[in-house]
């Protein structure tokens, strides 16, 4: 066989894997809860056995081990020689796990995982036949979701007690460890992970990612379109060399051209949408882990699966979405005992609802737990100086809400290893919002928590509007878009006010913070009309603000195309698009945008709602993050320049130029290692599946990843840096909180490491 047609070979048998793995696990979740027909049974022994089949004859000699021990148990099963119950499902969700971290290896590095799976194929052959010697392992508690069931009690199900996580923090990431970490969990442990599979479940099948299922009947419309697209271009072009064409001919003909071409459009765009059932498939198995690693009973409820989008757009939300669901779980969802003594049932139900509207996709996550506790996210935002006592009290519901959403915000009681951070729900908001999307949350105490998002249906083609600056035209997703205002005469020279030297306008008697288009890409302004302002009203991160344009031009479709290398690290475009003749428009990045002119800055917010209150120790007070290092556990840097908090898996970190790096946002993000360029400090040992947590520090549009051991504490202190105290690295010392704390000189260290953030990044 030769390489070309082997490798084809292998794609086939990825693509079909992964499916049927995908099948697989939904099937024995039904499997789980019992009453399944014996079609069913049947269907979940050919997945394993095909698999087992396919990759035999391809030389893929540790699948087709585990997958024959595999079809061992499951022969037994469709024999009704073994009973559903809920350790015998954990077994074989490890065993799909398993066959998928091979799989998932051979599509990153054509070969199979290291992994040969000896414990897991003890154990299946120790059900196979329970009278083998292989060693049995202690049993641990199972819990009470399922109905007991006769299958050998031996069988393990591992349980983890959750400790000290904070409102919508993220459950901890070690727990969810790759594939083929996971694998290796597995083998080095009788008790499998509580979590091991989800992160498999939800990350795999990278091969059946990258192609898509077509009815035939819709290609063969495709084909149709394009032959009178032939034939149209055909008249037209006679119609060009003709000297005799009457108006109305090319009239008709432009006509007919439009009208095929939108058809074409609308055609190949459904080839490029899925239902988002695609990925709503996979969170059942992810609410199974959690729900029986936190001890709780969790039952997924899902309504319009068949909702279609585009693929991009599928994949973009599938992180999330998986984000949100283990939030909604660990945090929202209460214990049995607790949701029984509060008169509801033991079992907790989790909804998730897709529905179009108005152009969009709205996707609804509803769960009847707790609630968010306003009273304690009032209480931690004083206790961090977010807000001033009265600002607190006067904030509403839903302005209360809205701080889950900030920056380093948390309501964990303590900063541990795997929660108290806040970078739970930002990084979701920040990551709907790059695709044109929006989150709320609403809640009730006792009844539980409601989160909608709204989503484009497509970001291949979107609705924009066309404003020019300068010389210049720029398109703007409607998607942002609020209101147009146009003010003329002396109404356009008063409207315009300043407010602690920002420009505002006074929009229905509330504030309006401006953004000159011309100011902030450096373009000389060449207004239609001197006495004419033009604002367009946008929405960036559930707040508004003014772009002011030299013209409003007018709204179409437009086309998005990526930009090039040389300009991703610009976070105001999104993109680009052809215009109607020829020439290229920049699509504008509304939070982008706000971002750049420090719009969305919540340290400028609260200095400014200081400023206005009056009051007097605003300059006084300092704002600090608090962070460790190894041989160093006490260091501060002032917030104002730490852009924002993340956790990057050590897999994600790349070299570029003999420097360590991520892929972060769209652009290439430099890592330093503190630890190493701060005199008496050091880098912590650390294993390889342990994430890296770094302080992106931002400074004329360019960006560097700080990376240190442990990110301890936001706090609001008078700061008096003791004289003398200052040392290379180090700008000074000052008592924090009752403790001697070194304030790091963040200058010196990139400078130390070589880093310029004076060249792009």
């Amino acid at each position: 066989m030769n390489n070309e047609l082997h490798q084809q070979f292998v794609r086939d048998m990825l693509t079909e894997s992964f499916e049927g793995l995908d099948r697989f696990d939904q099937d024995i979740l039904q499997l789980e809860k019992g009453g399944v027909p014996d079609e069913t049974l049947h269907t979940i022994f050919r997945v394993v056995h095909t698999l087992k089949g396919t990759a035999g004859c391809l030389g893929f000699t540790r699948i087709q081990r585990l997958a024959h021990a595999g079809e061992n148990v499951l022969d037994r099963l469709r024999e009704h020689q073994l009973a559903p119950s809920t350790a015998l499902a954990g077994v074989l969700l490890r065993l799909s796990d398993g066959l998928r971290a091979h799989l998932t290896s051979i599509d990153a590095t054509g070969r199979e995982a290291d992994a040969d799976h000896g414990a897991l194929i003890a154990e299946l052959d120790r059900i196979h036949q329970p009278s083998t010697s292989v060693p049995e392992p202690a049993a641990a508690p199972r819990p009470a979701i399922f109905p007991e069931a006769s299958v050998p009690a031996e069988i393990p199900v591992a349980t983890a007690e959750p400790a000290g996580w904070g409102l919508f923090d993220p459950l901890p990431e070690a727990s969810f460890p790759a594939p083929s970490n996971a694998t290796a969990a597995s083998e080095s442990s009788e008790t499998p992970p509580a979590f091991a599979s989800t992160a498999t479940t939800a990350t795999a099948a990278p091969a059946s990612s990258s192609s898509v299922r077509v009815d035939t009947g819709h290609l063969d419309r495709l084909m149709n379109l394009v032959g009178e697209l032939v034939l149209a271009r055909n008249q037209l072009m006679q119609v060009a060399q003709s000297r005799t064409a009457r108006p109305e001919t090319v009239a008709e003909v432009s006509q007919r051209l439009n009208r095929i071409t939108t058809e074409l459009q609308e055609g190949v765009m459904k080839t490029r949408m899925q239902p988002i059932g695609n990925v709503w498939s996979k969170l059942p198995r992810i609410v199974r882990d959690i729900a029986v690693g936190l001890g709780k009973q969790v039952r997924l409820e899902t309504i319009g699966s068949e909702t279609e989008l585009d693929r991009t757009i599928v994949e973009a939300i599938r992180d999330p979405l998986t984000h949100i669901i283990r939030n909604s779980i660990d945090h929202g969802i209460e214990s049995p005992e607790v949701r029984v003594q509060a008169g509801k049932p033991a079992e907790g139900t989790l909804l998730m609802r897709a529905f179009h509207e108005g152009g969009r996709v709205n996707i609804e996550i509803v769960d009847d737990g707790a609630g968010i506790n306003l009273h304690k996210v009032r209480q931690r935002a004083l206790e961090r100086a977010l807000l001033s006592a009265d600002d607190a009290a006067r904030l509403s519901e839903r302005e209360l809400i809205a701080l889950i959403f900030a920056p380093g915000f948390s309501t964990a009681e303590k900063v541990s290893d795997v929660s108290g951070r806040g970078v739970g729900m930002d990084v979701v908001r920040t990551n709907i919002e790059k695709i044109g999307g929006s989150v709320d949350v609403q809640t009730t105490a006792g009844e539980g928590t409601t989160l909608r998002i709204k989503i484009p249906l497509t970001l291949a083609i979107v609705p924009a509007l066309i404003v020019r600056s300068g010389a210049e035209r720029f398109a703007i997703p409607q998607v942002s878009l609020v209101e147009l205002v146009r003010l003329e005469g002396e109404a356009a020279t008063r409207a315009i006010e300043q407010v602690y030297g920002a420009p505002v306008f006074r929009l229905r008697g509330q504030l309006l913070p401006l953004v000159f288009l011309h100011a902030e890409l450096k373009l000389v302004s060449k207004p239609a009309l001197a006495d004419v302002v033009h604002i367009v009203v946008l929405q960036s991160d559930s707040r508004q603000f003014g772009l002011v344009v030299d013209a409003i031009c007018d709204t179409e479709e437009i086309v998005v195309k990526p930009l090039g290398k040389h300009l991703m690290g610009l976070p105001m475009f999104a993109g680009a698009t052809i215009m109607g003749d020829g020439r290229v428009a920049l699509i504008l990045d509304v939070p982008g945008l706000a971002q750049h002119a420090r719009l969305l800055g919540e340290n400028r917010e609260r200095a400014a709602s200081r400023q206005a209150a009056g009051a007097d120790d605003a300059s006084e007070r300092s704002q600090l993050l608090l962070f460790s290092l190894g041989g160093r556990e006490r260091l501060a840097m002032d917030l104002d320049q730490a852009a924002r908090l993340e956790e990057f898996s050590r897999d994600r970190i790349e070299f570029t130029a003999g420097r360590e790096a991520v892929q972060y946002r769209g652009r290439i993000l430099p890592l330093v290692r503190v630890g190493r360029h701060l005199p008496g400090a050091h880098a912590s040992a650390a294993t390889g599946d342990e994430k890296i947590q770094v302080i992106v520090y931002e400074k004329g549009g360019h960006a560097v990843g700080l990376v240190v051991d442990r990110i301890c504490d936001i706090i609001e202190e008078v700061v008096d840096l003791q004289p003398g105290s200052a040392t290379p690295g180090i700008a000074g010392s000052a008592i924090v909180q009752g403790r001697i704390t070194d304030l790091v000189d963040v200058a010196y260290l990139l400078n130390a490491a070589g880093v310029s953030t004076t060249r792009a990044a």
